[in-house]
């Protein structure tokens, strides 16, 4: 009966949810890194299935369906990251420029105010967002 209970805690402790929640995530990066995205959205869907609260899983499914340009799903996870953590810089970012392509100026500004308050370690883009929009508003 020992054996049995040992076995069974071997296998819960080598099972740890948290331990492949990791794993898939840092995964899925290393496949985004090198550019290979339907391998990649696989490991990022992984861990939000372990980790619904995945941040960056999220925030890489957006660069994913940016560069697949599929704004709608790009929008979406972008959404998603700012709901799980509304001060996420890259995320605000990367939402203005998408709220910029598609002519959403009025939120677009919203979202430069919101990213020049939390703003620590991308700052220097804060000028690049101001004139992306007033180069779009330019050619209105």
């Amino acid at each position: 009966m020992k054996k049995i209970l040992k076995i069974i805690l071997l296998i819960f402790l080598f099972s740890n949810p948290l331990h492949a929640n990791n794993q898939f995530l840092q995964e899925g990066i290393d496949l985004y890194k090198n550019k290979k995205f339907v391998e990649a959205k696989f490991k990022f869907e992984k861990d939000i299935v372990f980790n619904p609260k995945s941040e960056n899983s999220y925030l890489y499914l957006a660069k994913i369906f940016k560069e697949e340009e599929n704004d709608s799903l790009e929008e979406n996870n972008l959404n998603t990251v700012l709901l799980l953590n509304p001060k996420n810089e890259e995320a605000i970012y990367l939402l203005t420029l998408l709220n910029i392509k598609i002519s959403n100026f009025s939120k677009a500004k919203e979202l430069i105010v919101s990213f020049n308050s939390v703003c620590k370690k991308m700052c220097s883009s804060k000028l690049e967002l101001q004139s992306r929009l007033d180069n779009s508003l330019k050619s209105e």
